[in-house]
């Protein structure tokens, strides 16, 4: 297999472009890992959904915002803010949430996995 062929086989099928709606948080589960995918200012974003802080799968349905120039999502739990390109979180930089490559491709939503 070369790696074209690999490339295209890492690109999980999630949903339908039109379940992703602006600033509202859709959660995934993809390898296990729950995941939360949102569209903002037309872009997709995927960050895991779980709360590094409570633990708890919420970040799908947290808060878009804009937060000094960065696009976040803010926990609905203890409210920290996670940059949705990086999943860093911005009140504790030293936690972080993972984030993933996504995209959309004839009306369908993937994740790089």
């Amino acid at each position: 297999m070369n790696s074209a062929e690999r490339l295209a086989e890492d690109w999980m099928d999630i949903c339908d472009s039109s379940d992703v709606l602006p600033n509202l948080g859709v959660r995934a589960l993809v390898n296990d890992e729950q995941i939360a995918i949102y569209r903002v200012q037309g872009q997709l974003y995927a960050i895991g959904s779980i709360d590094p802080f409570s633990g708890a799968a919420v970040l799908s349905r947290g808060i878009v915002g804009d937060v000094k120039g960065q696009l976040v999502v803010a926990s609905p739990i203890y409210k920290q803010h996670f940059n949705l390109a990086t999943g860093v979180c911005l009140e504790e930089p030293s936690v972080r949430v993972k984030s993933y490559p996504v995209r959309e491709i004839a009306g369908r939503v993937q994740v790089l996995v």
